[in-house]
């Protein structure tokens, strides 16, 4: 109902309801990730070894799936560290799930998780994919980039394309890969405190 040529208080308070609820919506679909799932592990407590250790050992996947398909060895490095709090997190130590991708399937497991929703930071519940190992785990993120979303096959063909870590982490933050908004800037930092960006130099053969 009009009223004046304004709508009623009750129905824009609905409609604010409405586009939250989508807002919400869209983010699951889009796979939203966030490494604040795994507040029981403080990232200050894990010490320098550890986190190299968790690069070496996924290192070797992450370039082979550079040479596949163009995603950056720093990329994957940097979101799998990020994600899973480089690897110590519940759901990737129990359920190899690196980068906190949601799933529906009959083995997902439910979570607790944050997600950075209209300017704030709210808990949240969420079932959470498992895999084999962490290995299947870099492969089903790659396929991510390669596939796109449902209703866009495309969405993130602007990461695959980046020629370096700076305009592909800006890239994921542009597509709403994730709710952080300093997503792509924590990425930036960890790629370079740990020169992760030598290892996109990878051969073609």
């Amino acid at each position: 109902m009009v009223v004046n040529g304004k709508l009623q208080i009750t129905n824009v308070l609905v409609l604010v309801l409405i586009i939250s609820i989508l807002t919400v919506q869209v983010m699951n679909w889009l796979g939203k990730y966030s490494s604040s799932d795994n507040n029981n592990v403080n990232t200050a407590q894990i010490s320098d070894a550890t986190k190299r250790n968790f690069i070496n050992q996924i290192l070797p996947i992450a370039q082979s799936e550079q040479k596949k398909y163009q995603l950056l060895s720093s990329i994957t490095l940097a979101q799998a560290a990020l994600e899973s709090n480089w690897g110590e997190s519940q759901l990737a130590s129990q359920y190899h799930n690196l980068f906190g991708v949601k799933s529906n399937a009959a083995d997902a497991q439910m979570m607790t998780t944050s997600e950075y929703v209209n300017g704030q930071w709210i808990t949240v519940k969420a079932k959470f994919a498992t895999y084999k190992d962490w290995n299947a785990s870099i492969e089903a993120h790659t396929q991510l980039f390669v596939n796109g979303t449902e209703w866009d096959q495309g969405h993130y063909r602007t990461v695959l394309a980046a020629k370096n870590y700076q305009d592909a982490a800006a890239a994921l933050q542009k597509q709403g890969y994730a709710t952080d908004p300093e997503y792509a800037k924590k990425l930036i930092q960890i790629i370079q405190e740990y020169k992760l960006n030598k290892y996109d130099k990878v051969s073609a053969n």
